[in-house]
């Protein structure tokens, strides 16, 4: 039987072998200040939808960890399934994918300051993945924790004014906790079966942006070492079949559908009792996102 920090019951009809989960250890954060700059605006004040209608698409980063140089963190087999899936899949979205691998700290917030310091003038929009241990507020580099709000604190509209009114997208597949989510059984039901006067306008500098966690507050993020994690498994195959027919808020209620409800994604052992996980939304967007083909 394995460690309750591993968590390795059945995925499915997988092995036992195959689930892990990406856990672990506190940290520290530090503080930064915004200063007011003016930005243009991407999209008709009124609009109900965002403008994807730029030149491109815009940046994918993706952080890819699978083995780090902290001795109580076990290395994430199976993330470059997850990876290869993940870039893959935006590849088809049309952005402009990167992956790093193994990471310093201080090498992804060189590369976050990189990206928040380019041009995304002629940019849709940012989607940036992070793929790795974890625990609630915390996510782990190759060698320490970061914040996850040092990350994205780099995008806001006084940071990064190109950025300003558009989408930026984050997906972390990583632990929030050390908790494991339980299920609960439940019956069938019977019946189954206006006019903008203004020139300029004012936005909060936390607007429009959508963080998706593969988790919950607390909780275990479950991966299987063959065919990756169950987040990144349901969001790729809802990307790749749903991006044209529904906004992004509708395809990840049906992401946290596929991630609750479908019976591969359960862990499951003599024992243990079966173990459950469900995907975490936090919005900022204050338009409806669509990835029309360009």
């Amino acid at each position: 039987m394995s460690s309750p920090i591993e968590g390795t019951p059945i995925d499915g009809n997988a092995e036992s072998k195959n689930d892990t989960t990406d856990a672990l250890p506190g940290g520290m954060t530090r503080n930064h200040s915004n200063a007011a700059r003016v930005a243009r605006m991407p999209t008709e004040w009124n609009a109900f939808e965002y403008n994807m209608r730029h030149k491109k698409r815009g940046m994918a980063i993706i952080f890819n960890h699978e083995h780090f140089d902290i001795s109580s963190l076990n290395s994430r087999t199976g993330t470059n399934v997850d990876c290869e899936n993940l870039r893959h899949t935006l590849e088809t979205l049309q952005f402009d994918v990167v992956v790093h691998k193994d990471l310093s700290e201080a090498d992804i917030h060189q590369e976050i300051r990189k990206i928040a310091n380019s041009d995304h003038s002629e940019h849709d929009c940012l989607l940036i993945s992070i793929l790795s241990h974890g625990e609630l507020g915390y996510i782990y580099a190759k060698d320490t924790h970061y914040r996850l709000e040092n990350i994205w604190k780099y995008f806001t509209a006084p940071e990064c004014p190109t950025l300003a009114g558009k989408p930026k997208l984050f997906f972390i597949q990583a632990c929030q906790g050390d908790r494991s989510e339980g299920n609960n059984t439940l019956s069938r039901t019977e019946t189954d079966s206006s006019d903008d006067k203004s020139k300029e306008c004012k936005i909060p500098i936390h607007a429009d942006f959508l963080i998706a966690y593969s988790t919950i507050p607390g909780f275990y993020s479950w991966r299987n070492t063959n065919k990756g994690s169950w987040f990144v498994q349901c969001l790729c195959l809802e990307l790749k079949q749903s991006a044209k027919k529904h906004d992004i808020l509708t395809l990840l209620t049906f992401v946290c559908q596929r991630v609750a409800k479908d019976i591969d994604f359960e862990s499951n052992s003599n024992d243990n009792p079966i173990k459950k996980q469900i995907p975490c939304i936090t919005t900022m967007l204050t338009r409806q996102l669509w990835f029309y083909e360009k």
